[in-house]
């Protein structure tokens, strides 16, 4: 685990060189827990996405002087991925800091499962970027979680949408068959329920294959899959289960460019050690990767220049690299809109939820923050925690991600009202009162 201290003074005989310092000298500094996720078969993701988190907040510390003023700071707590230390990291680091922490970013679906109401409770916001729970875009239920730019089941209708476009036609996906693969856990199995009510409304079979972690050993799978001889295979994999799925794929001689997968399998360490069998597969995702956007040019400049950075070098730009500058924008934009109504300081994890519930991300204030092209506007509000849904796909060519479509946005007439059944079902169970928003 890192601490990160920007103000570390030795004051006084027997304090250890880079101790906390008194509580002035703390006193304007913004806390942000890192859940990461630096071992096991997941460290790919855990590694690239908060290790740009971190050199995001880094780069706004060393060019801006931190937010208003405000400097971050920020301290590690691996998971390994596990829902249980997950908790007990959330639980450490919730009353970090001089205001406690800004919010809570799991990276794990499962993880989100097992701390939101823990947040809710003690007013700290957890924040799902592409993950997490589907119906956590009502924010009039879940006022402390916010499934930001597009959850699992807005990216599975525009999956549907995309295997239509190729397909010549929505009305052409009837009688198609669809196998779903998916990683045996909270996350895997987030979209069955909205798939299934996709095949019914277009008419198509969908049939779901479960694969237990890590991911390693497939072959039955493949087969079943073989024999069934679906049109297309919707992939939602993790890790070692993606490269693992792209080779069995190969051996039985299904089209790689017939397998659509979640944005979680559509990162280069998904396909590079799959090799030739990864040429033509399709993912979606909710941003490119590439260095050349004037962000991430500024964070080799005043980060990695200052040999600063959280990461290797040669994964700046990547996909999972450039999720976690997303990650870092939509985090300081939360808290830029947060500092304007409450003031240049400190906040704390309610008032933060206030600027995460209040962001418009426009296309003008995203090119100026230098990620034109990186990431879709995206606007928030006290009914809609989810912002944005909208969705490009790319294209592994053997060497790159290249991408294929333009975006493609969520089916919302399908996905809100089964948002605010769910939501109403579980602020039942729990007796929440649903907030009135106006």
């Amino acid at each position: 685990m890192k601490r990160i201290n920007l103000v570390g003074l030795a004051v006084g005989a027997g304090l250890a060189l880079g101790a906390v310092g008194p509580a002035w000298a703390q006193a304007n500094e913004q806390f942000v827990p890192m859940p990461i996720y630096r071992t096991g078969p997941y460290a790919a993701g855990g590694t690239g996405v908060f290790g740009a988190f971190m050199d995001y907040l880094a780069l706004i510390n060393e060019r801006d002087g931190g937010l208003n003023g405000v400097k971050f700071t920020w301290e590690e707590c691996e998971t390994a991925y596990d829902n249980a230390r997950g908790v007990e990291c959330y639980e450490r680091l919730k009353g970090k800091g001089p205001t406690g922490a800004a919010m809570f970013h799991p990276l794990s679906t499962g993880i989100t499962y097992s701390v939101f109401e823990k947040g809710a409770v003690d007013k700290v916001p957890v924040v799902s970027i592409g993950y997490g729970r589907g119906d956590a875009m009502d924010g009039r239920v879940f006022p402390y979680l916010f499934p930001l730019i597009t959850t699992y089941w807005s990216q599975n209708t525009a999956k549907i949408k995309y295997i239509g476009m190729k397909e010549g036609g929505m009305d052409k996906l009837k009688g198609k068959k669809l196998a779903n693969i998916y990683h045996d856990s909270a996350y895997g199995k987030e979209t069955i329920d909205i798939l299934n009510k996709q095949a019914a409304m277009y008419g198509f079979e969908v049939k779901h294959f479960p694969v237990a972690h890590p991911g390693l050993d497939q072959k039955a799978v493949w087969l079943q899959i073989k024999q069934m001889a679906p049109d297309w295979v919707i992939l939602r994999g993790w890790g070692v289960m993606n490269p693992t799925a792209l080779k069995e794929a190969q051996r039985v001689n299904f089209p790689r460019e017939k397998i659509v997968g979640v944005w979680w399998s559509g990162s280069e360490e998904d396909v590079r050690p799959a090799g030739a069998a990864a040429k033509g597969y399709v993912a979606a995702g909710f941003h490119p990767a590439g260095k050349n956007f004037p962000v991430i040019k500024d964070v080799e400049k005043f980060v990695y220049g200052k040999k600063k950075g959280n990461v290797e070098a040669e994964r700046v730009g990547t996909i999972y690299y450039n999720r976690g500058i997303i990650h870092g924008i939509v985090s300081v934009e939360a808290m830029r809109v947060a500092q304007e109504k409450f003031g240049k300081k400190p906040l704390t994890g309610e008032q933060i939820a206030w600027g995460l519930e209040n962001l418009n991300i426009t296309a003008e204030r995203i090119k100026a923050l230098g990620a034109e092209g990186l990431l879709q506007p995206l606007k928030t509000s006290c009914l809609d925690h989810e912002g944005g849904g909208a969705v490009k796909f790319q294209q592994w060519d053997g060497d790159k991600w290249v991408i294929v479509t333009d975006w493609i946005e969520a089916d919302k007439k399908l996905v809100r009202p089964l948002a605010e059944e769910s939501a109403a079902k579980y602020a039942k169970e729990k007796n929440i009162t649903p907030r009135t928003c106006n």
